[in-house]
């Protein structure tokens, strides 16, 4: 699943949910980590690097002229002074861990529904793609001999986005897949045993889909180490011939990375291959800065909790059994998505409505009344005494007893010439979704081996703090990724 949340000028706010289901198959293999890193739009480099126009000459010298926005080109720069701003040295860490070759950055764009973006190559010779990432879906799909695809020109991203098409004829690797396929799931579909295989991926936002067949393909990584040492993986994608809504304007317009845990996933492949570890981690910094980090397993001193496991279609699903708002501790039974896709947290009832009582009941500021443009029901004027300190803190007790303590329950919202504050948790009728925000500040593990959720609080930008991390014995670690948390604050 991927919540999208696009927050306009003032206050508006549009929100979408999607689910994908694919059939699963659980694979194991150890080996090398792959890794790149994570930007949102509204990081503090960013910020700076947006106006760089307006720096000294001498500044601009050292920094060098940013390539044209919206190009791939201009987000690797602006990682690459990310880099040289904080000091990384990210090819002496760890054992040889594993990048993406292009565009190892990620930015979280506005004009796109602040979902999270990283740069992938693929096919011979490379075409760069920027995807959206999400632990709430299985399928990588890129634009592909497009009948019905986002434009390459539109108003309602540019000029922050520019949009490539993959074309299986352009590269020397590529392989359509056929119908006899054990990943080919819509044989149904099929004109024959060797015809091509279809697929179809329906979501349940504003009839949002996506449909065309499935391609093998390079995926170029490369060690993160002084050699950079390429490393070509074929993995399975689907060409997307035809999007349908929020795929045409504000979702993930260039394609969607899935990290899910089908066997058609990416982070699936590459286990299976033996090339990683079939876990991986995420760390979500306050600025939206760090790294995600396919092949890691953790370090002994996390705490964990049990993935719920449907057979029929296993996802990053967890069972929580307390909620703690400040004085209040109440009893809570259900389980939920940790979803890196979604940008805020939703709860079904009764949870919901005792957690945002207990919340409202120990604010101090004054209750804003309900706004149809924004999404959360408990939003607050921010008065000129406000004070982080009077937030009411806010933990979950998972399953098997391990606290997961909440550090940025909030979103602060300007609008016009006001400032405003929400309970950044949305009331759900269905499932409930721990979003990006509950998981600011800790490194989260998504170990698929062992069917556990690890996670441990982490500052992602510290990488001397990573590596005295304990090691876990017979695997390998590098620092994490981010998926990352919001800034607007």
């Amino acid at each position: 699943m991927i919540g999208l949340h696009r927050i306009n000028d003032v206050v508006s706010v549009v929100v979408f949910f999607f689910f994908v289901v694919l059939i699963s198959r659980r694979c194991h293999g150890h080996g090398r980590i792959f890794s790149f890193e994570m930007h949102h739009r509204f990081s503090d480099p960013v910020k700076h690097w947006s106006h760089g126009k307006r720096l000294s000459s001498a500044a601009a010298a050292a920094a060098g002229d940013l390539p044209e926005k919206g190009s791939f080109e201009y987000y690797t720069h602006l990682a690459d002074r990310d880099r040289l701003l904080r000091g990384r040295k990210l090819s002496g860490i760890g054992n040889s861990p594993l990048a993406f070759s292009d565009g190892n950055s990620t930015v979280r764009i506005s004009s796109l529904g602040f979902l999270h973006y990283t740069t992938v190559k693929l096919g011979t010779p490379g075409t760069t793609f920027m995807v959206a990432l999400d632990t709430g879906s299985d399928l990588f799909w890129v634009p592909c001999d497009c009948s019905r695809c986002a434009p390459t020109v539109a108003t309602s991203f540019a000029p922050d986005f520019q949009i490539s098409m993959y074309d299986p004829k352009g590269s020397s690797t590529s392989k359509k897949v056929s119908c006899n396929d054990s990943l080919c799931t819509h044989r149904r579909r099929c004109f024959g045993t060797f015809s091509n295989c279809p697929y179809m991926v329906s979501y349940v936002s504003a009839e949002t889909s996506t449909s065309g067949i499935l391609i093998e393909d390079v995926l170029h990584l490369k060690k993160e180490e002084k050699r950079q040492e390429l490393v070509e993986a074929y993995v399975t994608f689907g060409c997307g011939q035809v999007q349908s809504g929020s795929f045409l304007d504000v979702a993930a317009p260039n394609g969607l990375f899935g990290l899910g845990m089908e066997k058609i996933s990416v982070p699936s492949v590459l286990s299976r291959e033996g090339l990683i570890a079939n876990s991986f981690s995420m760390c979500f910094g306050r600025d939206g800065i760090g790294r995600i980090s396919f092949g890691d397993k953790g370090s002994p001193d996390q705490d964990e909790t049990p993935f719920n496991l449907n057979p029929s279609h296993p996802t990053y699903n967890i069972s929580v059994t307390q909620i703690r708002v400040g004085t209040f501790l109440f009893d809570a039974d259900f389980s939920a998505l940790f979803d890196s896709g979604t940008s805020f947290t939703y709860l079904v009832e009764p949870s919901y409505a005792r957690l945002t009582e207990s919340f409202h009941s120990l604010i101090q500021d004054r209750r804003r009344a309900t706004d149809s443009r924004i999404p959360f029901e408990f939003c607050y004027d921010m008065s000129s005494e406000a004070n982080s300190s009077l937030i009411p803190s806010l933990s979950l007790t998972m399953k098997g007893g391990s606290q997961f303590a909440v550090y940025d329950p909030i979103i602060v919202i300007s609008a016009q010439n006001e400032i405003v504050y929400c309970l950044a948790v949305i009331k759900s009728a269905e499932l409930s979704i721990i979003g990006q925000n509950f998981m600011t500040g800790y490194r989260v593990v998504f170990d698929r081996e062992k069917l556990i959720l690890g996670w441990k609080k982490f500052d992602c930008n510290d990488i001397d703090d990573y590596n005295n991390s304990p090691a876990k014995p017979n695997s390998t670690t590098v620092p994490p990724a981010v998926a990352a948390g919001l800034a607007f604050h």
